[in-house]
């Protein structure tokens, strides 16, 4: 039993392992794919396009500017969600109340045990024994990171990153903005594909139509996947919860953090419109609104009083 117990600890150590050791190989990977469809859309096909004159001329510049457009907010909400911290435990962190719980009861110093520190035996506080500090209200371990994360929804190997608190958003948007690429780059390719298996001559060097062929396939399996994934986060967002938390409360009737759809959508977008696209927030937004810094969420009065 212990040498089981021990073989798989070890298993999870290397996977672990392996996922951090991937690091900027994922980066150097999209990057590869978007260079691909750049190569194929711009180079091979509608840039050229843009000197027939004419109607063809016309498309080729609508197609340009959507492409460009979209490649652009998806490339900075990508290395937003790269570059951004998804939130880690403050150093000396100490709960005023068990918010987990939803207890009102403010928590007494002598809780955290000696010394103020923390004890891991008190069911009033969330503890971490592997980093051997207070968690926050829906704070999770993750053994990649090797930390507790704000939060967290997952780690996620096409980021390098964890997703959390402070990055979620802009992991949502990275989505969005990759569906909405590949499904454009899809389309437009689609005659050129079709035209692979045409009985007529085909313009091109060897070389652009591989590419062209290349690009195709890659941006809809892409196109095919991300919408997928991003249906499991749209339902996570209106019931403002994370994969985590959907799995660990999957027998849970009522859920202490869904304030509604539209609250629960404020609680990830912020509440400045101008601001719901962009991988960025409002200083309004962040000024009033705990739930984006990861520490504090507002929660439904009459389920406080339940545990889950």
């Amino acid at each position: 039993m212990y040498r089981s117990g021990a073989v798989m600890a070890w298993n999870v150590f290397k996977f672990c392992t392996a996922l951090r050791g991937l690091g900027s190989i994922m980066i150097f990977l999209v990057l590869g794919v978007v260079g691909v469809t750049y190569y194929a859309v711009v180079l091979c096909n509608y840039g050229p396009a843009l000197a027939a004159g004419g109607l063809d001329s016309l498309v080729a510049l609508v197609v340009l500017i959507v492409f460009h457009t979209l490649l652009v907010l998806l490339l900075w909400s990508y290395f937003s969600v790269v570059f951004t911290d998804p939130g880690g435990v403050p150093p000396n962190y100490r709960p005023l109340v068990d918010q987990e719980r939803g207890e009102i009861d403010p928590l007494e110093a002598s809780e955290y045990g000696p010394l103020a520190t923390p004890n891991p035996t008190n069911a009033r506080i969330r503890y971490c024994r592997k980093c051997n500090q207070l968690k926050p209200p829906r704070c999770h371990h993750c053994s990649v990171c090797g930390r507790c994360v704000l939060k967290m929804d997952h780690h996620c190997v096409w980021v390098v990153n964890c997703v959390g608190a402070l990055n979620y958003k802009y992991f949502l948007l990275f989505l969005f903005y990759t569906f909405l690429e590949t499904t454009v780059v899809t389309l437009v390719l689609l005659p050129h594909f079709i035209a692979f298996f045409s009985d007529g001559e085909i313009p091109g060097s060897p070389s652009t139509l591989a590419t062209t062929f290349l690009a195709f396939v890659l941006n809809l399996a892409f196109a095919l996947s991300v919408f997928g994934f991003l249906i499991m986060h749209v339902s996570l967002v209106s019931a403002n919860t994370t994969t985590i938390e959907a799995y660990e409360k999957k027998t849970t009737a009522k859920w202490r953090y869904d304030l509604g759809r539209k609250r629960n959508f404020e609680q990830v977008f912020g509440t400045s419109q101008r601001y719901w696209f962009i991988p960025a927030y409002s200083d309004e937004d962040l000024r009033r609104m705990p739930a984006l810094q990861g520490l504090e969420y507002p929660s439904k009065p009459d389920l406080d009083a339940q545990e889950f």
